[in-house]
């Protein structure tokens, strides 16, 4: 019988109570993030109206909903997770640290180390020889901007386990369940191809791509289960096995709703909001606000990522930023040694209403000061 699970991290109070009192730069940026409301969960939100979509196909009934922290540790989000000390994932520069073992957590496949530490669970997993769950919500990483892109955006994640005397998984199972949540979500006609993939936890992995105009789009990623995984949970991989997956709800939701600009998703506009009512609305443009465009020219050590000027440009440009572009790099080890020279172009467009010169001035401004500063910058 389905359970629904909520999961607390004790030590997540503590961690948003000492982040209350911090005013360094990073520890703001976490607050900011932290106090965006899950759009799983919200109503009229296109994410929610997807999730519960998702939950609903016949391939998921009687799977446990499990609600997770969004402060979780190093420990759980990489090392059980079977994900190497190299990956890239684990960087400064892609993932929002608070401490050095704990993070916002970068993807709901957390929920695994969770779900197989409730003794229920593990007690239904003995008796029933087998044990499924689904769990959605808001994920963090650090990003470029672009309509495409925001450091917030949501998942929703599916595992299913079971004894090998039960059921052999095998990629025909990941298939099934995959088929069946494009046909629904998109209909019966929708172009739809398997590629192989590869993620730390799964092995087999696959993806699957859809038709969408001329281009071939990823929108959901699964696979047997890891061995080692398995080990991490103290599940004997000769006894079980099992397929999980993921589905990116943001990228789902724009391209069923025909949505331009990911921050469409944040909006709490009404004239925005009340056009979404199922998963069959199409997203009207409200008005199409005029553009205000800036560049900005700089030099700054070659070692810098730029996942961090990302950031550092939504701190004062917030919404208000629709696209920033790397537009020319340029290196002179003679005039610059161990440097290298950048010229942005920021993009300045609110969804709701027209901005003036004046305030994208102020604000770009405030980018330029704050890059010479945290960035040590030459401004150009």
């Amino acid at each position: 019988m389905k359970q629904n699970i909520v999961i607390k991290n004790e030590k997540e109070a503590e961690l948003i109570e000492s982040l209350r009192v911090k005013k360094d730069v990073a520890s703001e940026r976490i607050k900011r993030l932290l106090g965006l409301p899950d759009l799983t969960k919200k109503e009229h939100s296109p994410v929610k109206i997807l999730t519960d979509e998702i939950i609903k196909l016949p391939k998921f009934a009687g799977f446990d909903l499990v609600d997770i922290p969004k402060i979780v540790s190093v420990e759980d989000n990489f090392n059980l997770l079977n994900t190497p000390k190299d990956h890239p994932s684990r960087r400064e520069t892609d993932t929002y640290y608070i401490t050095d073992k704990d993070i916002l957590r970068t993807q709901m496949t957390v929920m695994w180390p969770y779900y197989f530490r409730d003794k229920g669970v593990l007690e239904r997993l003995k008796k029933d020889g087998h044990v499924a769950a689904l769990s959605s919500g808001i994920v963090f990483r650090k990003d470029e901007i672009d309509k495409k892109h925001f450091p917030a955006f949501h998942q929703i994640d599916f595992l299913y386990i079971c004894r090998k005397d039960k059921q052999i998984v095998t990629q025909k199972d990941l298939e099934e369940v995959q088929s069946d949540a494009v046909k629904i979500i998109f209909g019966e006609a929708i172009e739809f191809r398997f590629l192989v993939d590869s993620f730390p936890f799964t092995d087999p992995s696959v993806q699957v791509e859809i038709k969408f105009g001329k281009n071939w789009i990823e929108i959901t990623g699964a696979g047997i289960v890891h061995t080692e995984c398995l080990k991490n949970f103290g599940l004997d991989p000769e006894v079980y096995n099992g397929w999980a997956g993921t589905f990116g709800i943001d990228r789902l939701a724009m391209i069923k709703m025909e949505i331009p600009d990911i921050r469409v998703l944040w909006s709490d506009d009404s004239r925005i909001t009340s056009q979404f009512k199922d998963i069959n609305s199409k997203y009207q443009e409200v008005s199409k606000y005029p553009s205000v465009v800036r560049d900005i020219s700089f030099v700054i050590d070659k070692n810098v990522a730029l996942n961090n000027y990302y950031e550092l440009v939504r701190d004062e440009a917030g919404d208000l930023v629709e696209q920033v572009e790397l537009v020319d790099e340029y290196e002179n080890a003679e005039k610059w040694p161990g440097k290298k020279s950048y010229t942005f172009r920021i993009i300045y467009r609110s969804l709701e209403r027209t901005l003036t010169n004046e305030e994208v001035s102020i604000i770009h401004e405030k980018i330029t000061e704050k890059t010479k500063k945290e960035f040590n910058a030459i401004v150009r």
